[in-house]
């Protein structure tokens, strides 16, 4: 992606997470500039005529009854922001940092912020230029937004604080660098925020709405991912396609479990190793790891498209207070800043991707299982001398165990704020960045079981001494793709390098397109 104009109405998932993860440039649409300019000038108008307006000609949370003069309302907004960049912890992930910078600047699109055009211009500029701000990751409760992360984010154009200058080039590094010295190099003079600027900047979700999007993103092509996992699984287990069966599925008709159900039924679709023991009166049934199957990645997915339309409209929403209805000639103070929207749908967020990492820890188990699979035990062919697969299994136990405490939901917690005057907290910054972390996990776990279901299917072929046995077209084709990077495993070696590469086959989307141009668009 090149470019994306931003309009606070339109901006999709995908188009956010393409420009977080790349260098492209954003711009504002004609018609957000005139909403912009409108709002700006009645917020003008108002501090002439001496208006009392929260944020603007008064003081904060607590502050709110104290009157500010308008000789200091410029004082206000900076030291909103000074004193607001209370951060601690690790910086977020670049990316991520992005993905907050083009989220507020949608926000401001809107025009219901007040905020000077040129302002919101400076952001856009420095962005275009590479420049991404050192955010801390601690501080926000997701009340008022993401005050702490927002006012870091601030900084760099006032002349504070320190930022990131990214590459030109693909496997340079960022450099880090002083702000004011990136700003005295642009010949850029620091940014003089004045009325109700720094209110409009901070008052936000764009930090947890960042993790959410860029998650969600990705958990929309992980559970794809897990249908064709499980499917090679269950080829290498001999499974059975009977559970697929769509007469099954129509009379407990969830959308996401019908459509794991037909993902599997193509995926195997063809399959000679399935009709080589289609008629085995020993395996009635599977068990729950397989048998199970779109049920449980049914319900994560359903689950993952709930949180997808949430974030959709968080993405274009406007979540400043107060709030200026140029149209309307008003003022109202609301709270559209509190997290709870984001907080309740990450955590859930994190929960289906759990469970898509507890199924595949199971799948993996039987794998590695000689009792259980009958295929040889820990998938290597010299067991004793070789230890094959059997710590594999033990990582992704330990990852899985992980999320388990990584879910515990944080917006069920709420702890007050400035005085009591902020008394219920969303702690969605909190959620989210759990989510971001489970999946970042969950994905590790199914690449450990693409290389487990892979090494199973090369001994499943050929047990007993059958003549080399094809899976189902569309497990064919994901197993050739790993294949082309990770040979089998014939004696034991550094497991951590292959499950690296799987990892990034994994991410790459390559084993989605094989599979799809095989078989037609998974569901």
């Amino acid at each position: 992606m090149t470019s994306l104009t931003l309009d606070g109405s339109r901006l999709t998932i995908p188009d956010l997470a393409g420009i977080a993860a790349g260098r492209g440039k954003i711009t504002l649409a004609p018609a957000a500039r005139r909403r912009m300019r409108a709002s700006r000038a009645l917020v003008e108008r108002w501090v002439r005529s001496g208006e009392s307006i929260y944020g603007v000609t008064t003081g904060f949370g607590e502050f709110a009854n104290v009157r500010i003069s308008p000789d200091h309302l410029s004082d206000l907004q900076q030291n909103l922001i000074l004193s607001h960049a209370a951060g601690a912890g690790a910086p977020l992930p670049i990316e991520v940092v992005r993905a907050m910078i083009v989220l507020r600047v949608n926000a401001l699109a809107k025009g219901f912020s007040g905020i000077r055009l040129q302002t919101v211009n400076r952001m856009i500029q420095l962005f275009n230029l590479g420049c991404v701000p050192i955010v801390p990751s601690q501080g926000s409760v997701g009340a008022s937004g993401d005050l702490v992360q927002l006012s870091h984010l601030v900084l760099p154009m006032m002349g504070r604080g320190v930022l990131y200058l990214l590459p030109k080039h693909r496997g340079e590094c960022p450099q880090m660098v002083r702000a004011a010295d990136v700003l005295k190099q642009l010949r850029l003079d620091p940014v003089r925020l004045t009325a109700k600027e720094g209110l409009a900047l901070i008052n936000g979700t764009q930090m947890m709405t960042a993790f959410a999007a860029l998650t969600v993103h990705r958990a929309r092509a992980l559970y794809k991912m897990a249908d064709v996992i499980a499917a090679i699984s269950t080829e290498a287990l001999r499974g059975s396609d009977t559970a697929f069966d769509a007469r099954i599925h129509r009379l407990r008709p969830y959308r996401g479990q019908q459509r794991a159900a037909g993902n599997m039924r193509r995926l195997m679709k063809g399959s000679a190793l399935r009709e080589s023991h289609r008629h085995d009166d020993s395996r009635v049934q599977d068990a729950y790891s397989i048998r199970c199957i779109p049920q449980v990645h049914g319900a994560s997915r359903d689950a993952v498209e709930y949180v997808h339309g949430a974030v959709s409209i968080e993405v274009n929403s406007a979540t400043d207070n107060p709030l200026i209805f140029a149209g309307d000639n008003v003022h109202l103070e609301g709270g559209n800043f509190h997290g709870q929207p984001m907080a309740l749908a990450t955590d859930f967020l994190a929960i289906a991707l759990s469970e898509l990492a507890n199924i595949s820890e199971r799948r993996i188990e039987r794998l590695v299982n000689g009792s259980l699979s009958g295929l040889p035990r820990f998938l290597t062919p010299s067991g004793g001398l070789n230890s094959g697969l059997m710590i594999a299994q033990y990582t992704a136990a330990s990852i899985v165990s992980e999320n388990k405490v990584l879910c515990h939901p944080a917006s069920v917690d709420s702890i007050p704020t400035s005085a009591n005057q902020e008394d219920h907290n969303s702690m969605g910054s909190i959620s989210a960045q759990k989510a971001w972390k489970v999946l970042q996990n969950a994905e590790t776990v199914l690449a450990i079981e693409l290389l487990c279901a892979c090494q199973g299917l090369d001994f499943a072929r050929t047990l007993n001494g059958r003549t080399a046995l094809r899976a189902g077209r569309g497990a064919e084709s994901a197993y050739a793709v790993l294949r082309k990077q990770i040979p089998p495993l014939e004696r034991d070696r550094v497991l951590h390098d292959d499950i690296q590469k799987a990892l990034a086959v994994l991410r790459s989307g390559e084993i989605v397109r094989a599979v799809e141009q095989e078989i037609g668009q998974l569901d």
